[in-house]
């Protein structure tokens, strides 16, 4: 067994894990999509790490940011004006839209800490302590955030904080076997009726703010049909709710625009941030509020604190990011090979039988993979890590929830790439369909 290995395994916890059994890769390089292990084995990095490594490994413009700022001043403390901090500010408030013109940001360190500053703002903007969210979400792993989350990584934090509701969000592949819909208006009709109905059940006037991931991501790579944010939107103004838009998988032209929002003809009072903003090089993140919530803080005091909020390196990560996008032609390339992605998915789709629905947007994409498609019974967990282990042997690495794969490889791969990970999945679901003879 590997030194490193030994070590890792001896004196780290490893997420989301037993730890006895496993056996984490010991990666010495990463360039561009690819990362390499110490056997020198090259794996394409199709999951984005997790979702987050959005501009590639190795990036000279985001590496030579941390340098300039480490040298020029490592870290001042967050009531510190500087230069860096600033210009984030600016910018990142600007790539929200015109809507957030007079808006300020709050900088955090994770999209978890993203989630627990919104609903401290939340509350503290609106005098009111529940919240709703969807059951299929993540939202992160704090206490807070951990109570906003619907699906089972809830469930260790629980009972949790009160004051948290959740309701089921679009989803129509897996709506119930009663239901059935003729075209996307019913399914905006059917889950925004649901919707409605949990905040009526819950006290309009003691809701403080909704939580939607704006596109879905772990729990499926879901985008929202059309008209559904703006109905919810509409119901939460109606009644003096904040709607809350968690951008942090969904953000930085992950779905083909600086925020999914943008796509949806909705403009939400919070965005809450991270991942793409820095592509992992340094943590950062951050919640984003329109002028009328920021002008409330002008004469309130804020609440909230974090040592390392808005930390000098962070800040210039973020700006040197921004950038880069532009420099790149990100938003192009996602246009370009995220319809290539969905056609060889859809393709993909029609082709095997293991796969109940391909979903995607931009380059953010899930394959569902199933027993049978009638049933829609989902491979199991053992099944599914058995395909995992497929798609890694021929250095196609991705990671699961449930029985979905993700597939969404950093915004700066080249058609030549995206074609040849996706023949390594074509071949894996081709021995998978051999299964379920």
């Amino acid at each position: 067994m590997s030194t490193i290995r030994e070590v890792s395994k001896k004196y780290n916890l490893h997420s989301w894990s037993a730890q006895k059994a496993l056996q984490p890769l010991v990666i010495t390089k990463a360039e561009g999509i690819y990362f390499w292990d110490e056997d020198g084995k090259r794996y394409a990095d199709m999951s984005s790490q997790l979702v987050n490594s959005n501009l590639g490994h190795g990036n000279k413009a985001l590496i030579e940011a941390i340098k300039d700022q480490a040298e020029k001043m490592a870290f001042i403390g967050p009531a510190f004006a500087i230069d860096v901090r600033a210009e984030a500010a600016k910018k990142l408030v600007e790539f929200a839209g015109p809507a957030f013109e007079g808006g300020k940001v709050l900088f955090t360190n994770a999209g978890t800490e993203s989630n627990e500053n919104a609903l401290r703002i939340c509350k503290q903007y609106t005098g009111r302590w529940k919240f709703l969210s969807m059951y299929n979400s993540y939202h992160g792993s704090t206490f807070g955030s951990s109570s906003l989350t619907g699906e089972e990584r809830r469930f260790p934090a629980e009972p949790g904080v009160p004051g948290f509701f959740h309701f089921d969000g679009p989803y129509a592949y897996r709506a119930p076997k009663q239901v059935s819909f003729k075209n996307e208006a019913d399914v905006t009709d059917y889950y925004l009726g649901l919707f409605e109905e949990a905040v009526e059940k819950e006290g309009p006037h003691l809701i403080a703010g909704v939580f939607v991931e704006t596109v879905v991501g772990s729990n499926g790579v879901l985008a929202p049909p059309k008209g559904y944010l703006k109905g919810m939107k509409a119901i939460c103004e109606k009644h003096g709710i904040l709607l809350v838009c968690d951008e942090v998988m969904a953000g930085f032209y992950r779905t083909g625009t600086k925020f999914a929002f943008q796509q949806f003809d909705v403009v939400p009072d919070v965005i809450t941030f991270a991942k793409g903003s820095t592509c992992g090089y340094v943590p950062l993140g951050g919640v984003i509020v329109k002028k009328e919530i920021a002008d409330y803080f002008e004469e309130n005091k804020m609440w909230n604190g974090l040592t390392y909020s808005a930390h000098p390196m962070g800040c210039a990560v973020a700006c040197a990011a921004i950038d880069e996008y532009k420099r790149l032609k990100v938003p192009q390339n996602v246009a370009k090979n995220g319809k290539l992605l969905g056609e060889l998915l859809d393709k993909l789709t029609k082709k095997h039988k293991c796969v109940g629905q391909s979903r995607y947007i931009g380059l953010f994409a899930q394959v569902e993979l199933v027993k049978n498609r009638r049933t829609k019974e989902r491979l199991t967990g053992a099944e599914t890590a058995k395909v995992l282990g497929l798609l890694k042997q021929k250095g196609f690495w991705t990671y699961n929830h449930l029985s979905g794969l993700m597939v969404a490889p950093p915004l700066i791969i080249t058609e030549k790439e995206l074609r040849e990970q996706i023949a390594i999945l074509d071949e894996v679901l081709t021995v998978v369909d051999g299964w379920l003879k």
